[in-house]
């Protein structure tokens, strides 16, 4: 085939495509705005999503293309309060990943902030609330979720409020400081009829996702042993997680509460026993309220123990390893906001393989507000309810106990499932 014969056809397919075009545009203008209008109302499922041919082999991976994604009217209406680093550096840029999300309102004390977000992000300037004006979010119908991205202390009364003007509830991880707090938040949210949700991204993140899918199947054998470590080197003494007034704690309810929750949501069990440590220099400015460490062991009904530790005095290292009878998995780095790997090894005909899935990374943060408007929309259970939050403060304060008294301390278990269904992988 010569190249002005190639050319020719080329051009013979653009203007039959185009020709196409056209006429499927007439067709749908002349249907109207009404089928337009139809069409919104309907929630994307996998019949809505677009497919192309694959283009490689069967050897290799098959293409997938994103979606689909709700249009942004059919959205589930988020207001994010508190314009801190994580709301503006995670929460708020994973709405634009999201399939399901969308901001609609902010709330925080610095007006002239939030007046600049809301520009970036579309949101009306009447949209904009303040820690006084909090409680007008009730005649917002546009918002629907109230994420709660607050100094750990701040978490129950505002969860509270929120409630009380009929709004569902996503709340930052630690849920609080006590867990007083915590069964306040619960049984506000049940008393108002909505649902809350504590943000542990982790639940919901791919690697970790396909953890616990291999765990349950039984890939490791009996599980034995959980460690885990989460550290990382604070700076300025004065910021409010150093303050045990609005933190509630050091390194643990904030960085080592991952390990924790990691070991429970892992194993499918809850500790019934815990043992603990805490270091607080006595020579460091920036320790004169919380620890700078906290190193706890907590033991399972199964036989399974975990060895946790946070530290808030060490540069940022963040690792997860569980072995089984059977075979051992690893995450390297664990409980990151991006690029967290996983590796596992078994052996096999006699030999030890090591497997390094190619797993796609997803926005953490995006899969955990999809999962709250999904819970929203279906009226479902989320996965991660305030029940799990407030498990993890139950274990929190037996930890801080052991460390003050030296013994082990026995805890509980909980009357009911503290988690939900899986997540959906949509």
């Amino acid at each position: 085939m010569t190249d002005e014969t190639l050319l020719q056809r080329e051009n013979s397919e653009y203007w039959s495509r185009r020709g196409f075009l056209r006429a499927a545009t007439g067709a749908a203008v002349a249907a109207g705005v009404s089928a337009v209008a139809a069409a919104q109302q309907t929630k994307p499922n996998a019949a809505d999503d677009v497919q192309l041919s694959q283009i490689h082999a069967a050897t290799e991976q098959p293409e997938k293309i994103p979606g689909p994604f709700e249009s942004r009217d059919q959205r589930t209406g988020f207001a994010i309060v508190g314009l801190g680093r994580l709301a503006l550096g995670q929460i708020l840029p994973a709405m634009a990943k999201s399939k399901y999300c969308k901001p609609v309102a902010l709330v925080s004390g610095d007006r002239a902030k939030a007046q600049k977000i809301a520009a970036q992000y579309g949101i009306p300037a009447g949209s904009i609330y303040d820690y006084t004006t909090y409680d007008q979010l009730a005649k917002n119908p546009a918002v629907q979720v109230i994420y709660i991205v607050l100094p750990n202390s701040m978490h129950a009364e505002y969860t509270i409020r929120g409630a009380k003007a009929g709004k569902h509830i996503l709340c930052e991880k630690p849920m609080a400081t006590t867990a007083h707090d915590c069964q306040r938040m619960i049984d506000a949210c049940n008393a108002a009829g909505v649902k809350l949700m504590i943000a542990y991204r982790s639940q919901y993140e791919a690697n970790d996702v396909a953890l616990v899918k291999m765990i349950r199947a039984g890939r490791f054998g009996k599980l034995r042993q959980i460690v885990a470590t989460n550290s990382q080197n604070q700076g300025d003494p004065s910021q409010w997680r150093l303050k045990k007034a609005l933190a509630g704690g050091g390194c643990m309810p904030d960085v080592g509460v991952y390990c924790l929750n990691a070991a429970r949501f892992l194993s499918n069990e809850e500790p019934y026993e815990v043992q603990a440590s805490v270091v607080q220099p006595k020579d460091d400015p920036r320790f004169t309220e919380v620890e700078s460490s906290c190193q706890f062991i907590a033991r399972f009904p199964s036989g399974l123990v975990a060895l946790c530790n946070s530290g808030y005095d060490a540069h940022k290292s963040q690792f997860l390893r569980v072995e089984g009878v059977e075979g051992w998995a690893e995450m390297h780095p664990a409980f990151a906001y991006t690029g967290i790997k996983l590796q596992y090894s078994k052996l096999v005909e006699g030999e030890e393989i090591l497997h390094a899935p190619a797993i796609e990374e997803k926005d953490q943060f995006a899969a955990e507000m999809d999962h709250m408007a999904l819970c929203v929309q279906q009226n479902l259970r989320p996965h991660t309810p305030g029940e799990e939050g407030l498990q993890d403060q139950i274990v929190t304060d037996a930890i801080y106990e052991s460390a003050k008294t030296g013994r082990a301390v026995k805890i509980p278990a909980p009357k009911a499932p503290t988690r939900g269904p899986e997540p959906s992988a949509g």
